[in-house]
């Protein structure tokens, strides 16, 4: 039996499992039990928000069996997962929910072949549901094929269109749908369910290596699904620090940390040194100054106002934010000229055969006015 994709075994089977979204999930739970769910639908936001896995919600709230013979069932605004049309969703096998990649399925063709098919009643279920995923990525000849089906489309058709590029679709096109934003889900929830899922699958793995994943996935619970399978072998469901490292060429909270205190310090020979270990490591060198930016920027807002301490709470485990606080303690207004030169740095570094130079560069200018 092939393995099953983390992100595929833990995708949300109901609206309260969809972190992240709480207003969404109100909104669409309560149109599910009022029966009222719109003909269409755009979800836009980041990769791997939750946008698909909405979208076939919507299609299981549509077609659940057990909701359209039980009232209170019904009320709940939930897919009960477990009728014949609900288990046909999640296998992909359901004839009345069509999936389109907008992205390879882009042409006027396609779409005109939408909507001879929308002319066709259900097969099986009460609803068709037409989900286009990538409808970016539609042309300008298929955006009107779709717009004369957005007009007037039949009763028993919903149609959801998932993008990342909202401002691509065009005007006539979303103002004929509901629209909803996607936000980049915080990093502690990111934590929570990764988490959750090691626990499920007897994996072994550190809050130091759970916040790495979180980070490097940036708001995207399907990139930091992804990468906890990517660091799990079926030989050993143990996972360390320095093997994500290695694998994304991101470094962790710690050096990161490290790093700035040097920086914080002033001590140029030991940057330096920590430079060249990372550059001599295979390490992403403009991934790396990056989050020494984030990571000082922090330091600088802690220090000018300790009241974000509460915001930065959600952004990161309580030991690192602990570090920040004091660390912040010992910023001096020519820590702010350090950071304004590590940012023009970083912007010289993403087009520079030699990266190295301009944060070597920024790291000798900067802390030479920090002493002096």
């Amino acid at each position: 039996m092939p393995h099953l994709a983390i992100y595929r075994k833990y995708r949300p089977a109901t609206f309260e499992d969809l972190l992240g979204q709480e207003t969404i999930v109100k909104i669409l739970k309560e149109e599910a039990k009022q029966d009222r769910l719109s003909h269409a639908y755009i979800f836009s936001g980041p990769r791997g928000t939750g946008k698909t896995t909405s979208a076939r919600l919507i299609a299981k709230i549509a077609n659940c069996e057990k909701r359209a013979s039980d009232q209170k069932f019904r009320e709940k605004g939930e897919p009960c997962n477990d009728c014949a049309t609900c288990r046909a969703i999640d296998e992909g096998k359901a004839l009345d929910v069509i999936e389109i990649d907008g992205a390879s399925n882009r042409g006027v063709d396609e779409i005109r072949n939408l909507k001879e098919s929308i002319r066709t009643s259900p097969s099986a279920s009460r609803f068709k549901v037409y989900i286009i995923d990538e409808a970016h990525m539609l042309t300008k000849d298929a955006w009107n094929a779709l717009l004369k089906t957005l007009e007037e489309p039949p009763a028993y058709v919903v149609i959801v269109l998932a993008t990342t590029e909202i401002e691509k679709v065009p005007a006539t096109i979303s103002s004929r749908a509901q629209k909803f934003y996607f936000k980049l889900v915080p990093r502690e929830k990111i934590v929570q369910k990764l988490a959750r899922i090691a626990k499920e699958e007897d994996i072994k793995i550190s809050p130091e290596a759970l916040d790495l994943i979180a980070d490097y996935a940036e708001g995207s619970f399907r990139d930091s699904e992804s990468l906890l399978d990517q660091m799990v072998s079926f030989d050993d469901k143990t996972v360390d620090v320095e093997e994500i490292e290695k694998a994304v060429g991101k470094i962790s909270f710690d050096k990161i940390d490290a790093f700035a205190e040097m920086l914080v310090k002033g001590d140029v020979s030991g940057a330096l040194a920590f430079v060249a270990e990372v550059a001599d490591g295979g390490f992403n060198l403009s991934q790396f100054l990056r989050d020494v930016i984030q990571h000082l920027r922090r330091i600088l807002v802690l220090r000018v106002s300790p009241q974000m301490e509460e915001v930065f709470k959600k952004e990161m485990m309580a030991e690192h934010l602990a570090k920040l606080i004091a660390q912040s303690k010992n910023l001096k207004p020519a820590h702010i000229a350090l950071l304004k030169t590590l940012i023009n740095a970083y912007g010289e570094m993403r087009y520079s055969q030699f990266p190295r130079i301009p944060l070597e560069v920024a790291i000798v200018e900067g802390l030479e006015k920090i002493k002096s």
